[in-house]
Formats: structure tokens, sequence, C-alpha cells
């Protein structure tokens, strides 16, 4: 076993995690589950909202958080250390020859490893018996596989699709011939030299009758007992869709109010949750640098409060919704917990916008994330509520019901801001937008029903959820020319709920850092949070909806009722964001409710 690189490890959650593909400069592996990982060099992160809410949804079974294994300073600087970290399995397991062009499994013995313990990054599969080549050439993976919508993911049938409905040979010699330097699936020929047969791999993407799909989960090295329902369909190597994490977060609320001690108790709780009596609580204190000011005796109490404050939560309470005590606190601050990752000032609304309440200015936040599960062709998550709603496929990441999840922490600043709610229902009732409204609505049923996802109706967040979510893009694209980050390293949270709503209502929204280093927190989106700064830059965000580059189109632009889009007049030029900052993969978005556009001019909140 051999080391072939290195992530960070929030690329293990939102890139490269379970069951995803990872292109290295020689090989192509896959991360494999959690079965797999050695947790001893893996750090707890402690967040109790956080993990009850994955215990609704995965079972109680859930425990801890962990950030992927990272091995000590002095074992990372010893090339001959045993490796400590994630297991990989190459994958695709079809390879090819780029002298020859000769194909075929890792197993079959054609192609030989080389590994290299002190240059990983060499580790690579060559043709040692080439005859068009003096120096044995690397192996290339195939870069065609099958996938399907339930997460399998499968080689490509070589042998079966050459021989179509002849019989097949054995053995089967493949080659593939690319003629031209497009790449396209036109100009490439699979040929079995054992019986002379040849197909165009253009007929594996136009063809009546679909791949069947075997079931398969690589990460899992596991086969479906039963037929999956599911057609395959062919994927390239590295494709965008292979894909999409299943992500649940959460902001960090402290509970223990103004005391420091309990503060720092509940800070490092993870380690501290394992004292059992006084006695361990004095070794424990050589292991915290930040209680070595304070006595055991005072620790010790400190520490059983906080147990017994924990265990009064029962794992069905209401702290399973992630988002309501977030938007408590955001709604009061004068009244809410500081602490050293939590720190939240009251401020005037924006200037000039007599729509908003008081903005929020948070000087100081965390927020943990967690991975528990993933997609294939398809994001569920991209309409739905990961926070809230418990439906849509996603799959595993062990073969077993997992006891921990992969976890990252981030610290950084953000901005809140909410709209009044009674302009919000006066709005709402207008016809113009109720009639709007109806537009989103077939396109989100049409959506869901072109995916398989019952009942086609639920989910649905409403014409409120368009507005805020617009709204939260439009001042996120003006600010990140201002505030000194990058528009990938903010991000979004919503709190978008109606009346009758379950903690409702909500109309606001979070801008907040998202980024996982010293970046997150130079201070640059809270200097923002001045009322006439932040006032001229929501300013000149509307005013930049108004005309979009992309009129008439982006403007006439309605929601999509063959299912394959919801969204109205929004694009990359106006309203669309990086992947990592929106919650809804740029959907439900529409500039027409925030300001006249070509198309509407009686749906818009705003007047300038």
């Amino acid at each position: 076993m051999n080391a072939l690189g290195e992530l960070r490890p929030s690329q293990f959650i939102f890139t490269f995690g379970v069951g995803a593909l990872l292109d290295l400069p020689q090989l192509s592996v896959m991360i494999m589950g959690l079965q797999g990982w050695d947790v001893r060099y893996s750090r707890e992160i402690h967040e109790d909202r956080l993990l009850v809410a994955l215990q609704r949804r995965l079972g109680h079974q859930v425990s801890r958080l962990l950030i992927p294994p990272i091995p000590p300073d002095d074992q990372q600087r010893n090339p001959a250390a045993p490796p400590i970290g994630v297991p990989v399995v190459p994958f695709p397991r079809w390879l090819r020859c780029p002298a020859c062009q000769s194909m075929a499994t890792i197993e079959s013995g054609l192609f030989q490893l080389i590994q290299d313990q002190y240059h990983p990054d060499r580790t690579r599969y060559v043709h040692q018996t080439c005859p068009k080549a003096r120096v044995p050439p690397t192996a290339l993976p195939v870069r065609f596989l099958l996938a399907c919508r339930e997460g399998h993911l499968t080689d490509f049938p070589w042998i079966e699709f050459v021989h179509a409905s002849k019989a097949i040979c054995k053995p089967a010699r493949l080659t593939m011939f690319e003629f031209g330097p497009s790449g396209d699936v036109l100009d490439i020929m699979i040929k079995c030299h054992s019986c002379n047969t040849n197909r165009s791999m253009s007929e594996a993407f136009d063809r009546e009758h679909p791949f069947s799909c075997s079931g398969h989960h690589p990460h899992l090295r596991q086969i479906k007992a039963d037929k999956c329902p599911e057609d395959a369909k062919p994927i390239l190597l590295g494709a965008s869709n292979s894909w999409f994490p299943q992500v649940m977060s959460a902001l960090s609320i402290p509970e223990a109010g103004d005391d420091a001690l309990a503060q720092l108790v509940e800070t490092h709780w993870a380690t501290l949750k394992n004292v059992t009596s006084l006695e361990v609580a004095r070794f424990a204190i050589g292991t915290i640098p930040a209680l070595m000011g304070y006595p055991a005796e005072q620790i010790w109490p400190a520490i059983e409060a906080y147990r017994q404050r924990a265990a009064a939560v029962a794992p069905d309470d209401d702290v399973a919704d992630l988002k309501a005590p977030e938007w408590a606190v955001f709604t009061d601050p004068d009244h809410a917990p500081q602490g050293s990752d939590f720190k939240l000032t009251r401020v005037a609304p924006p200037q000039g916008f007599t729509a908003f309440e008081d903005m929020v200015r948070i000087e100081r936040l965390r927020e943990v994330r967690a991975l528990f599960g993933f997609n294939r062709l398809e994001s569920n998550g991209d309409f739905t509520d990961a926070t809230f709603s418990s439906e849509g496929r996603y799959t595993p990441l062990s073969p077993k019901p997992p006891t921990w999840l992969p976890a990252t922490e981030v610290r950084g600043e953000g901005l809140f801001l909410r709209l009044k709610e009674e302009e919000v229902v006066e709005w709402e009732a207008r016809p113009a937008v109720q009639a709007l409204e109806a537009e989103f609505r077939l396109a989100h049923r049409h959506w869901r029903k072109l995916r398989h996802i019952d009942p086609p109706d639920a989910d649905f967040p409403g014409i409120h959820y368009v507005l805020i979510h617009s709204l939260a893009h439009a001042l996120m694209r003006q600010i990140a020319l201002d505030c000194g980050y990058t528009a990938a390293s903010l991000r979004e949270r919503l709190y978008c709920r109606r009346p009758g709503d379950l903690h409702g209502p909500m109309a606001g929204f979070l801008l907040y850092t998202a980024a996982s280093d010293s970046e997150g927190t130079l201070g640059g989106l809270v200097e923002l949070g001045n009322p006439l700064t932040l006032g001229r830059h929501l300013h000149q965000a509307l005013e930049n909806l108004r005309i979009c580059t992309s009129d008439p189109l982006c403007a006439e632009h309605a929601p999509s009722r063959d299912g394959r889009g919801i969204h109205a007049a929004s694009c990359h030029a106006c309203l669309f964001s990086p992947e990592t900052s929106c919650e809804r993969g740029n959907r439900y978005l529409d500039r027409s409710v925030l300001l006249p556009t070509l198309s509407r001019v009686d749906t818009a909140f705003f007047t300038l």
C-alpha cells in the first residue's frame, strides 16, 4: 500500500468524497467507503445540533463527526513511514495503451503496476510488452463509464458492446482507435481482433435500447442483489455529473452564555466528553492548553453541567431543525449568546431601503459540514433542503449504517438581512406574483416527474423563496467586487418559510465566507455591514438587474414546462453564482421579482 497524493479535508466533503473519482497524474482512482478508513488519526468535531439532525435522517447509530485522517507531522516528512489516509482503488478497471491502443482490464495481467514510495505521483500501470514502443508506455484509464441515477457506477461493457448480438470471443483482444483530434465519439472505434468485429462509440450514446444497470457500488465493493430499475447511461471519466455530494451543515450557536469556562468546555467537548471523574479531569487539563488556567475542581462541575444539558436534548426534538435556532438568534441579536466562534452586532438597515429590518453583522462564526451521501447524474440537493427534507435518493457511504461521518469545520464572518414580513405577504398577494408562482410550481412538478421523485408537488419552496434567493444572489455578486473575497468564497444560507410553516414565518438570508482557511476571516465582509455602504451596494446590485447583457433572451425566459429548468429571468450574466455558493444549484431564480425587466413589470418587489 503506497501513498498516492494529498487532498485537503474540505475536498473530501465537496469535491472528492466517498464514491468520487480522483484523477491523479498517472492514475484514476475511486475514494472507497467508510468501512476502510483508519480513524485513529481523525479528530472529532463537536456540533450537537448537526449530529442530532443526521441521527434523525440516518439513524441513532451515528455518534461522531470526524475530520478525515491526517498523518502526524513526523510521518508526513518520512516517505518510508506506513501510509495514513483515505483508501482508494484504481477505477475504471479498463486501461488502454496509448502506443498500440490495446485495451484490457487491470486483472488481465497485460499491464504491470510500477510503484515508487518516495515519489507517489509516479505510481502507474505500464504496458511492458508493447510492440510499438521502445520504452514501456504508461497505460491510461479508458474514459467511458456507465452510471445510473441510483448512484451505481461500473466499467463500460466493452466486450459485450463491440460484439453486439454476435457470440463473444474468448479471449477477446480489443483496441480503441481515434480518428481525428476532436475526441468526439463519432471518431472513436472499438475493434475485436479475435473475430475482426468493430463498432463505433457513437452507437453507445444513440441507441434505442438503453444499457441495463448492473447495480454496482465499487466504493462499497458490492453489486445489488436484485435488478436495478434504472437505465445505465454512458458518461465520460471526469464528468461533472458523476458525483454530487449530499452535505448537511449547521452554524455553531454557543449554549454556555457568557461563562468563559462553560464556553471552553463546550468548545473542547469532543475531548472532555470522555472525562468521567475529577482525577481524569486533572489529567485532561494538560492536553488542552486553554484550560490550564482553571483548577480541576472548577472544571469537573462544568463538565458535568454540560453533560446534563446535552442529555436533556432528545434526538427527536425540534433541535433537528437546523435553521430554526439560527433564525431565532439572528432576529434577536441583543439577547443572543456570544462566544469565541459566535459574535453578533445589530446595525441599522441598509440606507434608502425601508423594506428591511435591522441588519446583523456576524463578526465571527463557525460552520460544521458533514457528508452523509452522494448522487450521480442528478443532484437532489439542488431542489430539496437537506436540512429540512428527508426525501430524495442518495447513495450510502458504507455497506452498513455508519457510526460516524466525515466532516469539516470552517470559520468566517457574515451579514444577515431580512425583509419585513408584512411587505412580503403584501407582495405575494398580487395577482401577477401569484401567476408567476403558478409557473414556478408547474416547472417544479415537471422537474420531479422527469426524475421519478414522488410526490411531484412536494417540497415546492414558494415564490417568497424565489424573492429571497434572487436577492441573495444579486447582493452576493455585487459585494464580491468590493469585500476582498473571491465569488467562490462567499456562500448563502436562506431562511424562507411562510406563516403556516414550522417555525415560520422566515424571510431572510445570511451571506458569509465559506473558505476553510484564513481567507474566511479577513474582515472585509463585516466591513460592508455599514448601513450607508451596504445601501449603496444593494442599490447598485438591483440597478444592474434592469438590463442583462443577454437580454432580451434572458428577460423572456420562463420556468421550463418540460422539467429541464426551474428558473426564469436569470443567467450567468446577471444572477447565477458559483456552485459552491448556492444552496439550490442556481434554481428558483428570477430577477423580475426584484425589479421590472423587458418582459415583466408588475412582479417587482423593489422600486428604485
